[in-house]
């Protein structure tokens, strides 16, 4: 299957959010976002240690739709319905379209945790990745200490198939951590 003839929506809903491809123009909301949530991403996104400014993290957002328009990566944002506003950033990652497999990510803008968001989102990404991508396989790969990111997947739906032991190095490099692997599969 040659993913680049692959025709499906760049963007698509669920009850409260819109969720969406990247697009240019859309640096200056996840760079706001990225600001009002240093605090929480530090411990496990790599990116949240870097300088970055707005100019940096929208050249990354074009970058992200490049690789949507080539089907490398499906970066997606995600926004209330009812204001408009980014509330995550998200996506369809380490992509196998063989199987098709793909590994949902995710992060949330802080100013907007603990609504239920991130978990509506990563369930109808799911569906989306079932539905319009036939998916054979959708993991989430975690941090074993990161209880949120845990609790996510475990309320959207997905089964704890294994804690891989030492699979990776903490953001700060002192550390090995485990990496729990969550899935749903068709």
């Amino acid at each position: 299957m040659n993913p680049l003839l692959l025709d499906f929506p760049e963007q698509f809903e669920s009850e409260r959010l819109i969720i969406r491809a990247p697009r240019p123009g859309d640096g200056e909301a996840v760079y706001q976002a990225i600001l009002a949530s240093l605090e929480e991403l530090k411990p496990w996104m790599p990116f949240a240690h870097k300088e970055q400014n707005v100019q940096d993290v929208e050249s990354n957002i074009r970058e992200a739709y490049c690789h949507f328009l080539s089907r490398k990566d499906l970066r997606l944002l995600v926004f209330l319905k009812e204001t408009g506003e980014l509330v995550a950033s998200s996506g369809l990652h380490r992509i196998n379209w063989d199987i098709p497999k793909f590994e949902i990510g995710y992060w949330i803008d802080t100013r907007f945790s603990g609504k239920g968001y991130i978990t509506e989102a990563v369930q109808a990404i799911a569906q989306f990745a079932f539905q319009e991508l036939n998916a054979r396989r959708v993991e989430i790969r975690c941090d074993s200490k990161n209880l949120r990111s845990r609790a996510v997947a475990e309320r959207a739906g997905f089964r704890l198939e294994g804690i891989l032991k030492n699979e990776d190095v903490s953001v700060d490099r002192k550390e090995l951590r485990d990496t729990c692997v969550y899935a749903k599969i068709k």
